[in-house]
């Protein structure tokens, strides 16, 4: 403890620089990967690309990334097996974090586009096995996190095969593939914003001290009080409101 507290200075200035070393690491990658497909079909410009990347990844990383940090923050290594050395979670994490941020660069000067999360994790898995024991690493977190690595890119290439074949069949093998587009565009763009909205109503609120709850009085109310231009929402609007509308209150 003595040690922490003498150089703590140190340790938080060194975390701080790693970190920005790390985040280097992930604009060069991470970033590249998410923003690659849009650049590379002409929807934008890379300036474009990271005016965005730098606005969305910092706003999903501060709303939606609690879980995942709590994960890697104390998920991976049991608590109970530093409580009498704590210096070594510090030595260990800065290692982590500097040995991640120097294989993200160099996998990126040749173009290999790595995950982040598998160099954080492993970093930290290596880090426990060497410098506290293997028993201190949580496998079973482990087997989960490494499962998961496995399951993504088949769940993400199932639903990336369904939305292409719905893309083909609805606009691109029409007699009019621009006014098709113009029509189930925006179905696309509500699907994607309905997903955002979710994860952040019910995972990126409880940083705000906000919770979710659904008002069983609330819904009807605003289902009739909303209107157009050209009048009431329809039916199917009304029930959707009833359905989606969600109320938030400070816990």
């Amino acid at each position: 403890m003595e040690i922490i507290s003498e150089w703590g200075t140190v340790f938080i200035a060194l975390a701080v620089i790693f970190g920005l070393y790390m985040s280097w690491g992930i604009g060069a990658n991470d970033v590249a990967n998410a923003m690659g497909t849009s650049v590379g079909s002409g929807a934008i410009t890379v300036k474009q690309a990271i005016i965005i990347a730098a606005i969305f990844e910092f706003a999903g990383a501060f709303i939606a990334g609690g879980s995942v940090t709590k994960t890697i923050r104390k998920g991976i290594i049991d608590p109970t097996s530093i409580v009498g050395n704590p210096e070594l979670l510090i030595y260990g994490m800065l290692a982590a974090l500097l040995a991640s941020a120097i294989w993200l660069m160099f996998a990126s000067t040749r173009g290999w586009p790595v995950s982040t999360t598998h160099s954080i994790v492993g970093a930290i898995v290596g880090f426990a096995m060497v410098g506290i024991g293997v028993d201190a690493v949580n496998w079973g977190k482990i087997g989960s996190i490494v499962a998961s690595w496995i399951v993504s890119p088949m769940v993400g290439g199932f639903i990336a095969l369904i939305l292409m074949i719905s893309i083909r069949k609805l606009i691109l093998n029409t007699d009019n593939p621009f006014a098709r587009a113009k029509t189930w565009a925006p179905v696309y763009v509500f699907l994607v914003g309905w997903i955002v909205s979710l994860v952040t109503l019910f995972k990126g609120l409880k940083h705000l001290k906000l919770e979710c709850v659904f008002s069983p009085n609330l819904p009807p109310i605003l289902s009739e009080s909303c209107h157009l231009n050209s009048g009431k929402l329809p039916a199917i609007g009304a029930s959707a409101t009833r359905v989606l509308c969600i109320v938030t209150q400070t816990r």
